[in-house]
């Protein structure tokens, strides 16, 4: 498996807008998004210039994910 790369919140953005996530609402320094399709899953992304390696993960896994998809996404 290869490493999770270092990120910040709005390239995670950009990344998961590629698979169907859309900016919902912001609260706080933390992005809503929402998937484009049923059955409309939300992820939390942190706005900061780093988002730790454990989140990202856990990020990618609710996503349906692999960290090789992700990596191509960015």
């Amino acid at each position: 498996m290869p490493k999770l790369p270092v990120v910040s919140g709005k390239e995670a953005v950009k990344a998961f807008a590629k698979i169907g996530y859309r900016p919902d609402h912001q609260t706080g320094s933390h992005i809503i998004l929402r998937h484009v399709n049923e059955p409309h899953r939300r992820l939390s992304v942190p706005n900061h210039r780093e988002i730790s390696k454990g989140l990202l993960h856990d990020l990618i896994k609710e996503a349906g994910l692999t960290v090789e998809e992700f990596i191509e996404l960015l």
